[in-house]
């Protein structure tokens, strides 16, 4: 039987980060090592991985925080549309996730068009597409 994290660490699209928000991100993921292990290791691979870029010369099409992205599943089909936002700011009902969600950190540093595996809390292994990616509308 094959490693599922084996597995989506062989398929990883390249990723980039606002080098600005790095710092409160690592904390982040530190702190969900208590919580949520498997989260916030994963987030500080997906740090550790990136490629860290000025916020000005940050590319519109990169999911980063504040930013909305419309993302498909491809087990279902279903598209989603959702804000990456910090903890404090998550909102299940205004469509605004977490960066330390299982989703969260799937999307974070993506491009619109890459896809990548992710792990739910239920221990599936699921498989997303950023459709698109669009600055977030103002509250």
């Amino acid at each position: 039987m094959t490693n599922p994290t084996s597995q989506i660490r062989a398929r990883l699209p390249k990723i980039h980060l606002d080098k600005t928000q790095v710092g409160r991100l690592e904390a982040l993921a530190s702190a969900m090592m208590r919580r949520s292990p498997e989260v916030g290791e994963r987030l500080l691979d997906e740090i550790a991985r990136a490629r860290l870029v000025a916020p000005e010369k940050l590319q519109s099409d990169i999911v980063t925080l504040g930013n909305a992205v419309t993302y498909r599943d491809l087990s279902t089909g279903r598209e989603q549309t959702v804000v990456l936002v910090y903890p404090e700011e998550a909102d299940i009902d205004r469509h605004r996730i977490s960066v330390v969600t299982p989703v969260g950190v799937a999307l974070l540093g993506l491009r619109a068009g890459a896809t990548i595996s992710w792990v739910t809390r239920e221990g599936e292994t699921r498989l997303l597409e950023v459709m698109q990616v669009q600055p977030a509308v103002s509250a």
